[in-house]
């Protein structure tokens, strides 16, 4: 079930950059709508969806939601029918203790596949969004699936101790403790504290700014506006995230034409490197520094992301 997007918030959103071939209001986004399914477990959940053509689903990040996407939903919704999925306690989605595990994210994302009836789409993972794709495809196979486009996620957040260096870098892994990782994470992330590398060693949130990128401040002010966070129950689910490697996933199971894209700000960029070198049809799209080549790459930069996505999917 979906309904216009100006009927559900019940009023239009200003953004506050006015800028050329991007929404300046909710109401520039021509036929967007939000719908809503139920899961199996009684969660209703929320998507955003636009345009008309083969389906492409975007799957967001950790504590990222559909609003996020607005500038890309704009950009390409004259080619493709887009979606974005709020997840679980994610947007528009409903706040429950209910599932804070990548396993139900996953089928979150099957069951949101079968609630709009899609046959057949391409898949786009970001962060944490990415972990929710392996897992589906570890779960349900890739049969449904057209092309996968994985944006800046490492394989496993987690380092054994067994692990060698190659492991651990074709991985990405840089937390050595998921308990500490959780407390420095949320600090960070809640309170704006400085990332401790010797505990937890990414610089990633230094990169969590607006600065030359007012398409992405604009993204941010229309989440900050209509989709509300809840930080523990986010906590919970950045717990289980932390504990999974995807190494079998991506050597066995991914199949299909795939762009990984990342930047050279990227703490795990080698990774993506990796995963580009290993699946059978792979592609890594590395963004430079002077790009805005960090992990919020294709929300600062939605108009180089989104003609550099069409052409991989339209190859």
């Amino acid at each position: 079930m979906t309904i216009s997007a100006l009927d559900f918030f019940k009023r239009d959103v200003t953004l506050p950059n006015k800028l050329d071939g991007l929404p300046h209001k909710l109401s520039d986004v021509e036929g967007l709508q939000i719908g809503s399914f139920k899961t199996n477990d009684g969660v209703s959940l929320n998507y955003w969806k636009a345009g008309s053509g083969k389906p492409l689903v975007f799957v967001p990040g950790w504590s990222s939601n559909g609003a996020e996407y607005i500038n890309l939903i704009h950009l390409l919704k004259d080619k493709y029918t887009v979606y974005v999925l709020d997840q679980h306690n994610h947007g528009l989605s409903d706040k429950t203790k209910l599932g804070n595990r990548i396993s139900r994210y996953s089928m979150d994302l099957h069951e949101f596949l079968n609630a709009e009836n899609i046959e057949k789409a391409h898949l786009c993972g970001w962060s944490m969004g990415c972990s929710v794709i392996w897992g589906y495809v570890d779960l349900f196979g890739s049969n449904r699936v057209e092309k996968f486009v994985f944006i800046d996620e490492a394989v496993s957040i987690y380092c054994h101790s067994d692990w060698t260096e190659e492991q651990r870098v074709n991985t990405g892994a840089f937390v050595r403790s998921v308990e500490s990782h959780i407390s420095v994470f949320s600090g960070a992330f809640a309170g704006g504290k400085p990332i401790n590398r010797m505990v937890v060693n990414t610089d990633i949130f230094d990169f969590y700014n607006t600065i030359n990128a007012p398409a992405y401040e604009n993204s941010l002010s229309l989440s900050e506006q209509v989709a509300q966070q809840d930080i523990n129950a986010l906590i919970q689910i950045q717990f289980d995230h932390a504990c999974n490697d995807w190494s079998d996933v991506i050597l066995h199971k991914i199949d299909k034409p795939t762009l990984v894209v990342s930047g050279e700000h990227s703490n795990w960029v080698e990774s993506q490197r990796w995963i580009a070198n290993t699946v059978p049809q792979g592609k890594a799209l590395i963004y430079g520094k002077h790009e805005h080549g960090d992990h919020f790459l294709h929300l600062k930069l939605p108009q180089k992301f989104a003609s550099e996505l069409t052409v991989f999917l339209e190859k």
